[in-house]
């Protein structure tokens, strides 16, 4: 069912970003004020790593980080992506098989020529169930 869909026909095409020299606490409020749950680092267009809500905030509450510590020294390099025209069946699995302690990721960022096209949630794969019901 999930193989009729391609993922840039679910994806979000406008993906809040954030640079790798940005403090974390900015990067932190970015991801509270578009009230997303995790944000690709770019460097110019090239995705080169990706910042979550639950890690910045839960490191945030620990005063893990000091003052001017930027999203470079808390980002994940190794960042879970699609293509566009990978089909959503592909996307659940990757976001299976890459998750942490037997659950999923929430997200998988899509690219295209290392360029960030867009980024698929939990939520769009519910909503192209709903589609193909």
């Amino acid at each position: 069912m999930l193989e009729k869909l391609k993922v840039k026909e679910m994806m979000t095409k406008d993906v809040i970003t954030v640079t790798p020299d940005e403090e974390v606490v900015f990067a932190f409020e970015k991801l509270m004020k578009y009230k997303v749950s995790a944000l690709p680092v770019v460097n110019g267009e090239e995705l080169v790593g990706i910042v979550t809500a639950t890690d910045l905030g839960h490191n945030l509450i620990l005063d893990k980080y000091q003052l001017g510590t930027t999203v470079e020294k808390a980002m994940v390099t190794d960042v879970a992506c699609v293509e566009p025209e990978d089909d959503l069946y592909y996307a659940v699995d990757k976001m299976s098989k890459y998750g942490s302690e037997g659950g999923i990721l929430n997200q998988l960022v899509v690219v295209e020529d290392k360029k960030v096209k867009g980024i698929i949630s939990d939520g769009d794969i519910i909503k192209a169930l709903k589609l193909l019901s």
